[in-house]
């Protein structure tokens, strides 16, 4: 983590609050919660509601609770009291440190016998997991919502309001009943940054009800406003779910034999690359070959307007895909690895069978910066199994470079890429 840059990042965050979801907090974790095992329950013993009713809203009040509020800070910043950072996600190796940390802490301070202190860490992963899953922290640099605003025309009842606190407030009860938490990782390493992808479908779920919210709020029907923000606060609490209930089994090293299968490996067709900021891609990462686009996960763009299944040459026949990435050319896709989790890569590499028939790619996977494996394919060939070596590995690339004449036929395609644990 580059401390220089996530020091000045934080620097920015002195008494400027942003507070997301407000008394919400409570309902979402008191309803992950609900769902942790039995012997979860009772390891956690009274700390269980103070985790719901007080320990979740750490990072809100570190000027209020100053008792608590070490437990919002950071070492690597001590003089920082109120990390921004808890609240707005930034890039990917900023927040994923972060999470990884506190994650930790909560951990070290369970197997250390230190209940109450375990609890209180919990309480700040939840509170950073559920403010990245609220409405009203789903536009990158528009807390406000002030620029929103000049696309969405407020009503005349709600002229002058910042929409902040209408958009997360809310007194509502959440219940994810019957829902199974998963185990993120048999590490710290692993489970945060599983927790990282977790957060970011977490994400787009919430920015799916922002603007349905703003709209309601306009038209003053509270039971839609309440309608969507249940379905942020929802998927909020399946999340913390997993979170919490992760960091309990690697406190308390107990795993599930079936969980434990279930890690050894891991599809990152459908993960965001550092490549796509704040979970979308920008302009500058739009390419030109074979159209005008960005690299997509599921699918690919025929001629720029045409969703199409991924498909590729297996052998003899073609064979479609649900997990994999269409590309561009020139394009690289950038995926932070874990530390000390993931010794393989595979993936298959190949043009679409109709769309790229007469083109030519080099498909090139990186790590670290330095080429693991590379391989020119024409349309007509089938795909390609790449396997590579990624012990080590922190940033994997993959790459693709136009080697024909026919750039509207590079139709490239990394089906199923898969880590694989030693």
């Amino acid at each position: 983590m580059r401390q220089l840059a996530f020091a000045a990042l934080l620097s920015l965050a002195t008494p400027s609050l942003v507070l997301g979801w407000g008394e919400p907090h409570h309902a979402i974790t008191r309803a992950a919660l609900d769902v942790l095992p039995a012997w979860q329950k009772e390891a956690l013993g009274d700390e269980l509601k103070q985790l719901g009713d007080n320990y979740c809203m750490i990072p809100d009040n570190v000027f209020t609770d100053k008792e608590n509020a070490r437990f919002a800070k950071m070492e690597s910043v001590p003089k920082e009291v109120y990390l921004k950072i808890l609240h707005l996600p930034t890039q990917q190796p900023e927040y994923l440190e972060v999470m990884r940390y506190f994650m930790e802490q909560a951990v070290a301070s369970l197997r250390n016998g230190k209940l109450g202190d375990a609890a209180r860490y919990m309480g700040t992963i939840c509170h950073q997991i559920e403010d990245y899953g609220s409405p009203s922290h789903t536009v990158p640099g528009d807390n406000m919502f002030t620029l929103l605003q000049q696309f969405l025309p407020p009503s005349d009842a709600m002229k002058g309001q910042l929409m902040h606190g209408p958009i997360e407030n809310g007194d509502f009860k959440v219940s994810i009943e019957g829902y199974k938490p998963a185990l993120l990782g048999n590490t710290v390493n692993e489970a945060a940054w599983r927790l990282m992808h977790r957060v970011h479908d977490e994400i787009l779920n919430a920015r799916s009800t922002t603007v349905p919210i703003i709209q309601a709020l306009y038209r003053e029907d509270k039971e839609s406003v309440v309608k969507h923000q249940l379905k942020a606060a929802t998927m909020d609490a399946q999340v913390v779910a997993d979170a919490v209930y992760t960091m309990v089994c690697l406190g308390m090293q107990k795993f599930a034999a079936e969980e434990q299968e279930l890690l050894k490996r891991v599809q990152i067709g459908s993960f965001f690359p550092l490549e796509a900021a704040s979970c979308y891609y920008p302009q500058s990462q739009f390419f030109s070959s074979p159209n005008w686009g960005h690299a997509r996960s599921g699918g690919i763009l025929a001629g720029g307007n045409a969703d199409m299944p991924l498909k590729l040459c297996v052998g003899s026949s073609n064979q479609e895909f649900t997990n994999g990435i269409s590309a561009g050319m020139g394009k690289p896709l950038t995926f932070l690895l874990p530390k000390d989790v993931y010794g393989r890569f595979t993936v298959l590499a190949g043009l679409h069978p109709e769309l790229g028939a007469k083109g030519r790619v080099e498909f090139t996977i990186s790590g670290n910066g330095k080429v693991l494996t590379t391989v020119i394919l024409n349309g007509t060939y089938p795909a390609k199994l790449l396997e590579c070596d990624v012990t080590g590995v922190a940033e994997l690339q993959l790459a693709l470079t136009s080697r024909g004449v026919d750039s509207k036929s590079n139709y490239a395609i990394w089906a199923e890429p898969t880590l694989v644990k030693p």
